[in-house]
Order: C-alpha cells, then sequence, then structure tokens
C-alpha cells in the first residue's frame, strides 16, 4: 500500500514542482485560521467572556458556547475555502492551465456559494456527533468512530465535486458518495497511505522537538516545529492535488497528465 500511494505522491510532487505556488495555499490557509482565532479571542476578551469555568452565570456559559460554535463554523469555512483554491489550482494545471496563487483564490471565490454551505453542514454534522460521543459513554465513542470512517469514504470528493459540478452540499454529498461507490468500491487505501505518508514526513521533525525538549536546546525545537509545519503544508498539498486528479479521471474516464490509469485504478479497487 505504501509503495502505492509514493507513486501517487511522486505524480503529485509533479504538479508541485510545476506550480510551487500552490505550496503557499495551505500556508494562507494557517495563517487566515490564526489571525481568525485571534480576532475572535480579542472579541471574546472585549466582551468580557470567562474561559475559566468559573462563571456560575447562565449567560457566559451561554456566550462560551456560541463563540465555540461561532468558531468552528469560522475554521471550518476558512479551511474548506482554501482547499477549494488548491484544488481549483490542480484542476487548472490538469487541464491545460497555468494556475497562480489569484487564480486558485479566484476559483474558489467564484464557488464560494457552494462551499460555505457545504462548511456548514460539515460543522453541523461535527457538533451532533460530538454531542452524541459525550453523551454515549463508550458506545457514543464507538459510534463517532465508525462515522467517522463512513463520512471520510462519503466525502472523499466532496470539495472537488461541490466546486466543479456546482452542487449544493447535500446534491454533493450524495454525488461524492455515487462515484465512489459506482467506480473504485469500498477499499480506500490511498486515504491510508497519505495518512501515514504525511506522519512519516512529519517524523524528522518530531524528533527535533523532542531532542530539543530534553536538551533544553530551543534552536532545535524551532527547527523542528518548522520541520513539522513544511510537512503538513506539502501534505495537504499533495492530498489535495491527488484527489483532483482522482475526480477527473473518474469523471472523464482519462487520468490527467502526470498520472498514469493504472495508478488511478490501483489506489482503489475497481468493482
Amino acid at each position: 500500500m505504501f509503495r502505492r500511494t509514493w507513486g501517487l505522491a511522486k505524480s503529485s510532487m509533479t504538479v508541485i514542482r510545476l506550480d510551487r505556488e500552490l505550496l503557499v495555499l495551505p500556508v494562507l490557509n494557517a495563517v487566515a485560521a490564526v489571525i481568525f482565532a485571534l480576532l475572535l479571542w480579542l472579541v471574546a476578551s472585549g466582551l468580557g467572556v470567562d474561559f475559566s469555568g468559573n462563571s456560575d452565570s447562565d449567560s457566559g456559559g451561554a456566550g462560551i458556547i456560541v463563540l465555540v460554535v461561532f468558531g468552528l463554523v469560522g475554521m471550518n469555512v476558512i479551511n474548506t475555502f482554501f482547499k477549494g483554491a488548491l484544488v481549483s489550482g490542480a484542476h487548472e494545471r490538469f487541464t491545460g492551465g497555468d494556475p497562480t496563487i489569484g487564480s486558485s483564490l479566484s476559483g474558489a471565490s467564484a464557488r464560494l456559494h457552494r462551499l460555505v454551505p457545504w462548511a456548514l453542514m460539515a460543522t453541523t454534522v461535527g457538533i451532533v456527533l460530538s454531542i452524541i460521543e459525550r453523551q454515549g459513554g463508550q458506545l457514543g465513542r464507538i459510534a463517532r468512530g465508525m462515522f467517522d470512517m463512513a463520512w471520510g469514504v462519503i466525502t472523499f470528493l466532496i470539495v472537488p465535486v461541490v466546486m466543479f459540478d456546482d452542487l449544493g452540499p447535500i446534491a454533493g454529498l450524495k454525488r461524492s458518495g455515487q462515484l465512489l461507490r459506482t467506480s473504485w468500491g469500498e477499499n480506500l487505501t490511498a486515504q491510508v497511505g497519505f495518512g501515514l505518508l504525511s506522519f512519516a514526513m512529519a517524523i524528522p521533525g518530531i524528533i527535533l522537538i523532542v531532542l530539543g525538549s530534553s536538551s533544553g536546546i530551543w534552536a532545535l525545537i524551532v527547527i523542528g516545529v518548522l520541520a513539522v509545519m513544511f510537512a503538513a503544508v506539502v501534505a495537504a498539498a499533495l492530498n489535495g492535488i491527488f484527489q483532483t486528479a482522482l475526480y477527473l479521471y473518474v469523471t472523464t474516464g482519462q487520468p490527467p497528465a502526470g498520472f498514469g490509469e493504472q495508478q488511478l485504478t490501483a489506489s482503489f479497487n475497481q468493482k
């Protein structure tokens, strides 16, 4: 599985070599998320919200809940938007264009009316699952784990689908599940493989952080954190490119440039 995923990752890396600016999009995603979190914290502090949990007032608790929900929605919208920008840039490259940061962001902006409803739906599902998990005890945690696995399968192509098929969240969810069910079957080994690859890429940075923490050398910690962040950026870019390639293959029947048909058909066991 890992060998197969490495081949797909190398094909995705070909796109990054041609369009290194696509690596900037996950960085912008992280920057936007940090800025949003800081603004939310400043607003909460200005309103006098008590995050210590020592407040006995119902209004204080309600205020924290509202801020948490708003924060989850905002983070999901930001992440979905930049994922859409990455997918848009990869799609532009695969269809013969030469993407830039501007064209990728414009592509996502043009489908903002599709991306935002999907982000809202995903946030709602996540909140409901968290409530079930908290109140269901062990059974709730098991149910959450099983649903998360199924949700990951069904939504694997949701961002390309809502963007390029111009569908709402419910229709896009059905379409994403249909593409997986009818074209690739149920063996999503590529998802697991890319997860392992992402972890492997982060290992050097994790080792540096551990060494720096044990020895008190801050330079190692800083370098390790930067290495982990860089691994996360590359992994996010590779994943978005890979999903776009798979979407194009299953909807057109032709593998995008740089991806062999055997690679794509092998990533999912077809029925």
